[in-house]
């Protein structure tokens, strides 16, 4: 039977999608991908021996008992038990205690001062008398993840800036004009920076944050803009010369970020502590503004933990660590990385359904590349397919109850939905059939030694198994009524926008997993494919699957600014485009959702920190 969840929503402020909700609560789950990478040697022996059992398996001519097939199921179970890192994190969210929560008083208290402060903070904007002082203070607001607290007056701040002269003014300023309004779907003409160039092909630069700021908004570049190439490799060669002589300034710190991940690919609630204590000693930050963040900060905080502890008793129920081992238990990974989706208060529900996704992703994920022996695949997807588990009778325990428990996870989401919104589920199954499907592909191109002959034809079925389109289509069943049927016929049809957010997580995950997935069977990479195709070294193809990770950027920043979206609310593209800012972060350096520990500092500081300690 499904869990019931029950969603508390304390709301305190006119405006629902500037309100903060001291209490919050639903359900949600969402995100993984593809290609695993494996890190310890028992991994490798076993997968070793999972595969030879796989082939005598299909040679047995005996017919096996169900029996039999039970006491495969648990040896398997026992051999692969210790696969992945534990959670970190247990049931900690589970009647979790913050210290800012200490009272109902309390609460009340800090979303009246909130809601004082942001009055206040939106008469600033208005207030503003130049072009720059408003361009900085929106740049503060959208780094403190408040810009959600200010959205008709940064709308129409930045509508009024549009057609600013920007003849005037200096690089810096132009470059933060340029990366705002084009990070707000404005198309903004890159010929503002030609008055820049200098006679060697190079830019007039007065400063580093200028240097910086030019660095950053050449990164929103579409195809054919020759000046932001350039002013990409210029900035870039200026900045890696200078950092040795700024080590230890906040402006280092900056630009060795900057370096690593661009400004507009970043995911702003990962960087959020840092940024409030970086403006806090920052003059040009009005005080206001920071207390703001700082309130902001504990009252999402609460939100977070509170949903935490909802989506915790929803996974206790499908008990990952004794009843399917092999799994990863990453439920507050999952949680994290969808805050890099939508941090606010008002995207609650929609939060917790993608979460409850992304879960339920990474177990399909790991069943059919971790566990499962091919015919078991493919009967799993017959069931997934039908969606019905009577024909399940031939799967080991454990994978009936997986499939028990994702049927039971879909019902509870469906009860969390209005019943004008349960048409929504129709388009989450319709997903997961597919994905299950291309899963089924995979294991039978690993299981046939299969290269797919170039990267395009790898991509027909590689995008898929990034989740990317289950997952885009998850994150908005959980939304509300700015998620029309419309939208959803659109998402369905796995438009521009969702295929190129695909192929970047694909590439840049291969990018960080090949040598890792050499040491095990594995199904080939883009990498491989690349190789095959053109015959050349794999450092060449490595080279090359980057140039094509940026090429899929210039592809997704067309598709932010093609007009032919704008029947859509940026409201929900905006998921999108911040759902392939966390691919940058999550899988840049690596596997880090599987190999946990990479976010383990990130993840305390968000969700576990001591709150800001602010007089009220």
């Amino acid at each position: 039977m499904a869990t019931m969840i029950s969603c508390k929503l304390a709301v305190h402020h006119r405006n629902s999608s500037r309100s903060y909700h001291i209490i919050a609560a639903s359900e949600s789950q969402s995100l993984r991908r593809r290609s695993i990478s494996w890190s310890c040697w028992q991994k490798q022996q076993w997968r070793q021996q999972t595969r030879l059992q796989c082939r005598q398996l299909q040679q047995d001519t005996n017919p096996r008992t169900e029996r039999d097939l039970d006491d495969e199921g648990d040896r398997r179970l026992r051999q692969n038990a210790s696969t992945f890192h534990p959670s970190i994190w247990g049931d900690i969210f589970l009647g979790y205690s913050n210290p800012a929560a200490a009272s109902s008083q309390q609460q009340i208290q800090m979303t009246e001062r909130a809601d004082e402060l942001r009055e206040e903070v939106a008469e600033m904007i208005a207030s503003s008398t130049t072009t720059a002082s408003r361009l900085h203070l929106i740049d503060a607001l959208e780094r403190l993840c408040l810009d959600h607290l200010f959205e008709d007056e940064i709308s129409a701040a930045l509508a009024q800036m549009e057609t600013a002269d920007v003849s005037d003014y200096d690089l810096g300023t132009v470059a933060l004009w340029f990366c705002l309004l084009r990070k707000h779907r404005y198309r903004v003409s890159s010929d503002v920076f030609v008055r820049f160039k200098d006679e060697k092909g190079g830019f007039l630069v007065d400063s580093p944050q200028d240097l910086l700021n030019l660095y950053n908004a050449a990164h929103m570049r579409t195809h054919g803009e020759v000046i932001l190439e350039k002013a990409i490799l210029f900035s870039q060669r200026r900045l890696e010369t200078m950092i040795p002589y700024m080590e230890g300034s906040l402006l280092a710190r900056e630009i060795k970020s900057a370096l690593e991940i661009p400004l507009p690919r970043r995911v702003r609630i990962y960087e959020l502590k840092y940024y409030i204590s970086t403006y806090e000693k920052d003059a040009t930050v009005h005080e206001k503004v920071w207390q703001l963040a700082k309130l902001n900060s504990n009252i999402m905080q609460l939100h977070h933990q509170h949903e935490l502890g909802i989506i915790t008793r929803w996974w206790k129920d499908i008990d990952i660590e004794s009843r399917l081992p092999f799994a990863r238990d990453r439920l507050v990974e999952c949680y994290f990385w969808i805050l890099g989706v939508y941090c606010e208060p008002c995207y609650s529900r929609g939060r917790i359904i993608m979460t409850m996704m992304t879960a339920i992703a990474t177990l399909l994920d790991d069943i059919y590349d971790s566990y499962a022996t091919p015919d078991e695949c493919e009967l799993f997807t017959k069931c997934i397919q039908s969606w019905d588990s009577k024909g399940a009778h031939d799967l080991p325990e454990c994978m009936k109850f997986a499939l028990e428990k994702i049927f039971d996870s879909y019902e509870t989401i469906e009860n969390m939905l209005h019943q004008e919104e349960k048409y929504r589920m129709a388009y989450l199954r319709y997903f997961v059939k597919d994905l299950v499907r291309s899963y089924s592909k995979e294991v039978k191109m690993l299981q046939e030694g299969y290269i797919p002959k170039s990267v395009e034809e790898h991509l027909k079925v590689s995008v898929i198994t990034t989740t990317c389109p289950f997952l885009s289509c998850a994150s908005f069943v959980g939304m509300h009524d700015i998620a029309t049927k419309d939208f959803f016929d659109w998402v369905s049809s796995v438009p521009k926008m969702v295929q190129e957010l695909s192929v970047i997580l694909r590439l840049v995950d291969d990018l960080g997993s090949y040598e890792r997935e050499q040491l095990i069977p594995h199904v080939a990479s883009t990498i491989n494919s690349y190789m095959k195709e053109h015959n050349v070294s794999i450092e060449v193809a490595r080279g090359q699957i980057q140039v094509l990770k940026e090429k899929s950027w210039k592809d997704f920043n067309s598709e932010w600014l093609n007009p032919d979206n704008d029947a859509y609310p940026k409201q929900l593209l905006e998921r999108i485009f911040n759902f392939t800012r966390t691919m940058e972060f999550i899988y840049k350096q690596g596997d880090n959702f599987t190999n946990c520990h990479n976010l383990k500092d990130t993840i305390h500081s968000l969700l576990l920190a001591e709150p800001f300690m602010i007089p009220i």
